[in-house]
């Protein structure tokens, strides 16, 4: 039995540490199963689709402005989206690589630049179509934190069972 929390730790019934789900990929992520690999390729290709009905509607935004003949407008709103785009791409890329923890400064603002996360969702969207070719997005931290996890669980055991076996053979002597 497994339980499914994401906060704290998780476990097997024999106490060995479970890996934590992934957004999409649950825990296929652990052995890499065919479920995973047609995840991989069905979240890639959600992605890129996303990605491009963004372009698009940000495109057919910025073409209204176009037509309504304030060309100084649309291009500082290019340059706008551009910018936001690039911003959340490279916050959202720190979040998969490193974790949402590891945000400091002014990517870790969540609410005074909403308005640039939302304008920028292309940019993020892109980003998770990059980092799923990959790796499922965010499998590295969680392979890395299930890995320390596991090695702790290991060592404990051996430890625990070193001392059951002391407390045998003195028992016995």
């Amino acid at each position: 039995m497994t339980t499914t929390s994401t906060a704290g730790p998780t476990s097997t019934a024999d106490g060995a540490p479970a890996p934590r789900p992934i957004r999409y990929f649950g825990t296929t992520w652990v052995h890499r199963g065919t479920g995973y690999w047609l995840r991989r390729v069905a979240v890639s290709l959600g992605a890129l689709v996303a990605t491009a009905a963004g372009a698009l509607a940000l495109r057919l935004g910025v073409s209204g402005v176009r037509l309504s003949e304030a060309a100084p407008l649309s291009l500082l709103l290019m340059l706008a989206i551009g910018v936001c785009s690039a911003l959340a791409g490279l916050r959202n890329w720190k979040i998969l690589t490193e974790g949402r923890d590891s945000l400091t400064g002014w990517m870790a603002e969540e609410k005074p630049l909403a308005g640039v996360w939302l304008i920028g969702f292309a940019g993020a969207l892109a980003v998770y179509f990059a980092r799923s070719l990959v790796e499922a997005p965010g499998e590295g931290l969680r392979r890395a934190v299930h890995d320390q996890e596991t090695a702790t669980w290991h060592r404990r055991r051996a430890a625990r069972a070193e001392r059951e076996a002391r407390k045998a053979a003195r028992r016995r002597a």
